[in-house]
């Protein structure tokens, strides 16, 4: 299977999972964080959220800077709100790797901090490491709903508070 087609099916899969996980964050508990040296759920929500849109700008552009981007998270009050945010950072992901030319799959990508260099890495391991983030983000995300009781979706199968699950434990 050619890289951009294998690249979609996975955004769509993992779409799927974030929506729902998403979709779960109670609107009192946006402020909310398991410890002080942890995110509140409201900005790991945004970045889990927006981290779609990580595959347009690895296709579109040659490096992060850090020190020289101005981003300001949006303003986010219900779980709706990030659920829009993601469909937009997901419509970006897909618009640009339906466009994308595979052959630019190899050329590097930096991510800094002025001229602090973090990592150079070809464009497709950019897009792979920004998929494997949604995972490992979504994962704290669903720490944090268990621990205010909130019951999981299931990701890869269905997870112990789907009835299905419930029956088997």
């Amino acid at each position: 299977m050619a890289t951009i087609p294998s690249l979609l099916k996975e955004m769509a899969r993992e779409a799927e999972t974030t929506r729902k996980m998403l979709s779960r964050i109670p609107t009192d508990k946006l402020d909310w964080r398991p410890h002080p040296k942890s995110m509140d759920m409201r900005n790991l929500a945004i970045h889990i959220a927006e981290l779609p849109s990580w595959t347009k700008m690895a296709i579109e552009t040659d490096e992060l800077d850090f020190a020289a981007m101005q981003y300001a998270p949006p303003a986010v009050s219900n779980a709706g709100d990030l659920v829009a945010i993601h469909e937009k950072a997901l419509q970006e992901g897909i618009s640009s790797l339906e466009q994308a030319d595979e052959s630019t799959f190899g050329q590097p990508w930096t991510l800094r901090t002025g001229d602090q260099v973090h990592a150079v890495s070809p464009k497709e391991e950019v897009i792979r490491m920004s998929y494997n983030q949604i995972v490992h983000h979504r994962a704290q995300l669903g720490v944090y709903l268990r621990l205010l009781e909130v019951p999981i979706p299931g990701s890869y199968g269905p997870s112990a508070d789907e009835p299905a699950m419930s029956n088997i434990m």
